[in-house]
């Protein structure tokens, strides 16, 4: 790991076109990358239109294998470019299998490794349970030319235990692809504090760590295919925070953005020396952690 990394993040607002979404995706990324990214993180399931707000199971041809044609696609994006490449895409593992799973891209194109989402929500405009089976990697970094990441995905980073176990096993920045927005009904205040809820638990999981955490989102509004709910308008906010939670960057609401974020990656050492969580955990008392609840 580098002293600094320069840490390039993409919010875009996706069209029904899955060939439009990618070439401006590609563009974005190569421009990043002459700009000086080195690592390069995309939106969750950045492909295609969030096809999990109905359930149809025609959306399942949008999903590939990995590897496959689809991925060689971000693999050559990523030797060409020469930079590290966070993606998020639709997994088929077999027939009636599936996934939501990150694939990252080393510089050399090839897959330094994937994460399949762990946590699978299912509520109105998000039934994501009719599509992905759970994650079976585990909570584990990818080991890359530029560190290690811990790469989770979206309802992921509401679990402070994924990004325990992330940093536990060595990880050195945490990685949230995330496709998150407010449904219509919600009101003013509603909104500010689901939005407030969503940055604030990601960056509690950087303070509990003493690690930088990466979140990107995608925005824009993208109707409900079938007509059940209004759609959904997705909050953008794209944040990158310090080990200490601080913003290093915050992206606006209601605007495709692509910004290149410098993060100091000694600053995590110095914080775990002020603050060290690690060293003061009570591994002896937590054992009913692994329960569903005490009563």
């Amino acid at each position: 790991m580098t002293n600094t990394i320069k840490i390039g993040i993409i919010q875009q607002s996706n069209s029904a076109s899955i060939e439009d979404n990618r070439k401006r995706l590609i563009e974005k990324i190569k421009r990043l990358a002459i700009e000086g990214a080195q690592v390069v993180v995309l939106q969750e399931l950045h492909d295609a239109l969030y096809f999990c707000q109905s359930e149809d199971v025609a959306y399942f041809d949008l999903a590939y294998k990995i590897p496959g044609n689809e991925t060689d696609i971000y693999s050559q994006t990523a030797r060409e470019a020469g930079i590290v490449l966070v993606s998020s895409l639709f997994e088929k593992r077999a027939p009636g299998l599936y996934h939501n799973t990150a694939v990252v891209f080393d510089n050399d194109g090839s897959i330094a490794g994937k994460y399949r989402k762990m946590h699978i929500p299912d509520d109105p405009a998000y039934y994501e349970k009719f599509y992905f089976t759970p994650g079976d990697l585990g909570f584990e970094p990818i080991n890359t030319s530029i560190g290690r990441l811990g790469v989770l995905v979206c309802w992921d980073q509401w679990y402070p235990e994924a990004a325990r176990l992330m940093a536990m096993k060595g990880a050195e920045i945490l990685i949230y692809p995330t496709a998150i927005g407010w449904e219509s009904t919600d009101t003013e205040d509603e909104k500010i504090r689901q939005h407030n809820a969503w940055q604030i638990s990601q960056r509690a999981h950087a303070v509990a760590n003493g690690l930088p955490v990466v979140a990107v989102n995608r925005v824009g509004f993208e109707a409900d295919p079938s007509g059940h709910t209004a759609g959904i308008t997705f909050w953008g906010g794209s944040f990158v925070a310090g080990p200490q939670g601080e913003l290093l960057y915050e992206a606006p609401h209601d605007k495709e953005i692509e910004k290149i974020i410098d993060v100091d990656m000694i600053r995590s050492e110095h914080v775990r020396r002020w603050w060290p969580f690690l060293r003061d955990r009570r591994i002896d008392a937590y054992s009913e952690i692994t329960k569903r609840y005490i009563d």
